[in-house]
């Protein structure tokens, strides 16, 4: 057996031993949970050093606890980042980032499939306060250098993209927004460190929502943060403690920890499930595309083989019928429910045109690849036959 000793540990014992000692809590196996909004100084000189920033410490819950510090070490451990930042979901996440970076007359480049959320914020919100985007195809590198050839303060996109699992190059991407002056931020939300890890790509930051597969189990909202030490305490100083005082909890801080020590596990199994279901969905009559980035048939198939250890636990698909039929096929699902969210131990599926994309207008949705006849499966932990004999009833039995 050869010596392991000088190896970093695999990425399943960092998600349940990384950051934490239990001879620190009295030998507590399982992290406390520190249920307080304010700290006690031993002297004035002490609450004034931390007030400085001369003194590491806690001073008030809204900036950080000791339950939400155990797992921001954690999750930037396993993202390959200097250092990360919990909040209490991944819209917060990804406001404070943005907020705290650009100012008016700021531009960002950001990819033109992204969460509705997330476009609404890019499209409506920022916009109010002189905070414009370009939205650009950026499968399309020539589109992208051509956006970053006026000055950007960012480069934003997903990868895999929600809904329809667009995968993006990463380390090409981060490249030209390099050579552009501009800082890259990447949702990992879809593919998690398991999966996918851009900083090693080439990203600057990385955002998740962690109500999705780190927390696991549909029981929580959070977000999350990690990049560099410098640009991270930007965040949290600016985006957490003033501009959205969006805090996590300790308690949900708690439960995605939690949800840490079974990723690794998890994500396997989704994926083994995901595959499966693609597979069958691939040549289906009723089935007019399939996207899943674990099979060739993907657009960006070789893109994910690059950057990817794994398809992921979402499999997107158009049916033939349009908007009717991917209703219709809702409707007649038995085990899966209808649910927006993903990354939960059941099986969910959603119709973004009516759902978590109606923030797209009709004519938007067409020109940004989320056709009416859409359908989004998360495919949860449920037994693989399970759920394919329940997709092949709502699809008629063909």
């Amino acid at each position: 057996m050869s010596d392991r000793r000088n190896h970093q540990p695999g990425f399943a014992t960092r998600a349940i031993h990384h950051g934490y000692d239990p001879a620190t809590a009295q030998g507590a196996l399982t992290p406390p949970i520190y249920m307080t909004s304010t700290y006690a100084f031993g002297s004035t000189e002490e609450g004034a050093a931390l007030f400085r920033g001369e003194r590491e410490g806690y001073i008030y819950g809204r900036t950080k606890n000791p339950t939400q510090a155990l797992l921001e070490t954690r999750l930037a451990d396993l993202e390959g980042a200097e250092a990360g930042l919990a909040l209490a979901s991944g819209m917060a996440a990804i406001s404070a980032t943005l907020q705290t970076l650009c100012q008016t007359g700021d531009r960002i480049v950001a990819d033109r499939i992204l969460y509705g959320n997330t476009f609404a914020l890019l499209s409506k919100g920022l916009s109010r306060f002189g905070i414009t985007t370009e939205f650009v195809d950026f499968t399309d590198t020539a589109a992208v250098a051509a956006a970053l050839s006026t000055p950007a303060k960012l480069v934003y996109f997903e990868t895999p993209a929600n809904p329809n699992l667009r995968v993006i190059d990463i380390a090409r991407i981060s490249t030209l927004a390099r050579a552009a002056g501009a800082l890259t931020v990447v949702d990992n939300t879809f593919a998690t460190p398991v999966l996918q890890r851009p900083i090693a790509l080439g990203a600057d930051l990385v955002v998740h929502s962690a109500t999705k597969y780190l927390g696991g189990h549909g029981d929580l909202l959070a977000g999350a943060v990690v990049g560099p030490a410098a640009l991270v305490a930007e965040i949290r100083g600016h985006g957490l403690r003033f501009l959205t005082g969006a805090t996590i909890s300790p308690l949900t801080a708690f439960l995605i920890l939690r949800g840490l020590k079974t990723l690794e596990l998890r994500l396997a199994q989704h994926v083994r499930s995901a595959t499966a279901v693609a597979q069958l969905l691939q040549d289906h009559p009723a089935v007019a595309r399939l996207y899943y980035p674990g099979l060739p048939s993907h657009p960006q198939h070789a893109v994910a083989a690059r950057q990817m250890s794994g398809g992921g636990g979402l499999v997107a698909f158009e049916l033939k019928g349009g908007f009717e039929a991917g209703v219709g096929f809702m409707d007649r699902v038995t085990l899966a429910h209808r649910a927006v969210s993903l990354g939960d131990a059941e099986t969910l599926v959603q119709h973004p045109a009516s759902m978590t994309h109606a923030a797209y207008g009709a004519d938007e949705r067409a020109r940004h690849g989320i056709p009416d006849g859409l359908v989004r499966l998360s495919i949860g932990l449920e037994t693989t036959e399970d759920i394919l004999d329940d997709i092949v009833a709502a699809l008629g039995g063909h």
